[in-house]
């Protein structure tokens, strides 16, 4: 992107929240008194509409997938326990309490980024009631799938696991979510995205060389644990179609992660060569890497392919570099790569972003500045595929929400915002009716 060119703010930054004394978030009682969701966006069908999930995730991974079921049309009701709901509620950031409204609950913009969509169903899962509730949910309440990320043998244990439930409903998807899965000598253990990163060689190979490794800047394991899962729920939903059985899913962060080692994982087993830390560089093709600019601004340019690198070569005014025996192939760039990296290195400070970008526009080379996150949302892209979100949530003191759009378009079944991010215990009494519960009966469920 030429950083020269005009843009729009899209996000406002979160020090323009009007500032109050911060207070701890109010914990209501279940269920929460309605709020106003007014919306200013259309909420198309989607490819899922007519699916029904019941989510007991928590954190990252399981509500990841969840929203991106919602997104997809799916109605994602979320079990959340009594008062405080989803550990996440409460992560938020400094300062972050001023820009929500006086009795919104326990809100944070984090728990918002990957629960929208949904509805919450406050349910105490250890008293004999919330486990009732759950079998008659599943029974009468038409749900298709169900995704938990308890330690195995939690859903078990309560009452709520795949035999049990699959029993009131045949057709029922179950996704179990956990560390290590559902099986193995590492089942029981409990499991984070960082702890998985390091276990499972992602950390080894993120960093930069001779430094220490370091976590990933988001929850990759995480994220990546949630688009398998989402990926799998919608596969089983199809087998459903032409079984009429459901299934059970079992994902873990562990798997997830190894899975995605991808080369680096195929040349440990078949070469015995260990993963080694390249920094912003590729380990299987040279030059891929960031250089910094005159301006500052680091480029990223991948030339993977012979025909790139020589277009590479030209562009940058080498064109020697085409013949010199150390860079002939890919191979003998890769045994080069400092003395490759360096040179580069002396020729990108030489000339600005903004130059750099305008000697590569069209060339069809891949190349792009490193952006901060306030410029990735000025990206021309974010508003020619709708990836920003602005709606009307009167839980914030601005009145306003930008959320994420979904990353995937579909031509015919649009994905889109359906709800804002709920309330805890929100929905509880209108899900319960829906299961065919009276006042009388919901009263003694909320109590």
């Amino acid at each position: 992107m030429n950083t020269s060119r005009k843009t729009t703010r899209l996000l406002p930054p979160l020090s323009l929240c009007r500032s109050r004394t911060s207070t701890p978030p109010q914990l209501p009682s279940s269920p929460a008194p309605p709020i106003r969701h007014k919306s200013t966006i259309p909420t198309p069908n989607g490819p899922l509409t007519g699916i029904r999930i019941l989510d007991f995730t928590r954190v990252l991974a399981g509500p990841f997938a969840t929203q991106i079921l919602s997104d997809y049309g799916a109605d994602v009701i979320k079990v959340e326990t009594p008062l405080t709901g989803d550990g996440t509620r409460a992560w938020q950031g400094k300062d972050e309490a001023s820009c929500w409204k006086p009795g919104t609950g326990p809100m944070s913009f984090f728990f918002a980024a990957i629960n929208r969509g949904k509805r919450s169903l406050v349910l105490d899962l250890k008293k004999p009631e919330g486990k009732e509730a759950v079998h008659r949910i599943v029974e009468q309440g038409g749900i298709d799938v169900v995704v938990e990320n308890f330690i195995p043998g939690t859903a078990e244990r309560l009452g709520i696991g795949y035999e049990a439930l699959k029993g009131l409903n045949p057709r029922l998807v179950y996704a179990s979510l956990s560390g290590y899965g559902s099986t193995g000598p590492y089942a029981r253990r409990a499991g984070y995205d960082a702890i998985a990163a390091a276990e499972a060689g992602f950390m080894q190979v993120t960093g930069h060389p001779g430094a220490p490794p370091v976590r990933a800047g988001l929850g990759m394991t995480d994220m990546a644990t949630g688009l398998y899962v989402h990926g799998a729920i919608a596969s089983a939903l199809y087998s459903r179609e032409q079984t009429g059985r459901g299934q059970y899913i079992s994902a873990s962060l562990f798997e997830s992660q190894i899975s995605m080692l991808i080369n680096v994982g195929v040349n440990w087993l078949n070469r015995g060569i260990e993963g080694q830390r390249h920094g912003a560089a590729h380990p299987s093709a040279v030059p891929y890497n960031a250089w910094e600019c005159k301006n500052g601004i680091w480029m990223v340019v991948a030339a993977n392919s012979e025909q790139q690198y020589q277009i590479l070569c030209y562009k940058i005014e080498r064109p020697e570099l085409t013949e010199d025996e150390r860079f002939k192939t890919n191979a003998l760039r890769i045994e080069n790569r400092k003395e490759m990296d360096q040179i580069l290195a002396d020729v990108f400070v030489t000339k600005s972003s903004d130059e750099w970008l305008g000697v590569f526009d069209g060339s069809g080379l891949a190349h792009g500045p490193m952006n901060t996150i306030e410029r990735a949302f000025q990206h021309p892209q974010i508003q020619g595929r709708d990836m920003v979100v602005p709606m009307e949530w009167d839980a914030l003191e601005s009145g306003q929400w930008s959320g994420i759009g979904p990353a995937v378009k579909f031509s015919e079944t649009k994905a889109g915002v359906r709800r804002m991010p709920p309330r805890l215990g929100e929905h509880t009494q209108e899900v319960l009716k829906e299961a065919g519960y009276g006042a009388e009966e919901i009263e003694k469920v909320v109590r």
